[in-house]
């Protein structure tokens, strides 16, 4: 999937989930666009690796492109770095939900991700589609639809 798929992917995860906290909802939000990025660390090209260009490079040449940073040892990684250092739960429920979003919609791509690292399987959807396909657009416009809903509940308050 595309970097904005994955935005809207963590901004439809974490207004969802913000329905069932108490927790501040635009801080999820922000929290959730940082997690739904953060998995293609690996990946020089992605938004996030060109920002981190160094740290992406050397992620890249230790595991390559969706295997260590697209898995469960990743996310429980991520779950008690955050958990140790971050006060918020808002931050690092957004933060998890937009991993999590992320893990999904790559895993609905041909290429699918290593979701078990270090074990090699990977791990799809019997039904998948091409990075950048109209599929993806499709479903880039669900997500929107859904981030607006949410959005709307969560923030309805303030109209």
């Amino acid at each position: 999937m595309t970097g904005k798929t994955h935005i809207i992917g963590g901004i439809a995860a974490s207004l969802a989930y913000a329905q069932f906290t108490n927790h501040d909802p635009l801080i999820m939000l922000g929290a959730g666009i940082m997690g739904a990025l953060l998995p293609d660390i690996c990946h020089g090209g992605s938004k996030i690796g060109r920002k981190l260009s160094i740290v992406s490079k050397i992620i890249n040449t230790l595991f390559g492109h969706r295997t260590f940073t697209h898995s469960l040892l990743f996310l429980v990684i991520i779950a008690w770095l955050l958990s140790s250092f971050i006060p918020s739960d808002a931050v690092k429920a957004g933060v998890l939900a937009g991993m999590v979003s992320h893990y999904v919609l790559d895993m609905a791509t041909k290429k699918g991700i290593k979701l078990f690292f270090p074990l090699s399987m990977t791990v799809r959807f019997p039904l998948t589609t091409k990075t950048g396909s109209k599929i993806e657009g499709l479903v880039f416009s669900i997500l929107s639809l859904l981030s607006f809903y949410y959005g709307y509940q969560a923030f309805n308050f303030y109209l």
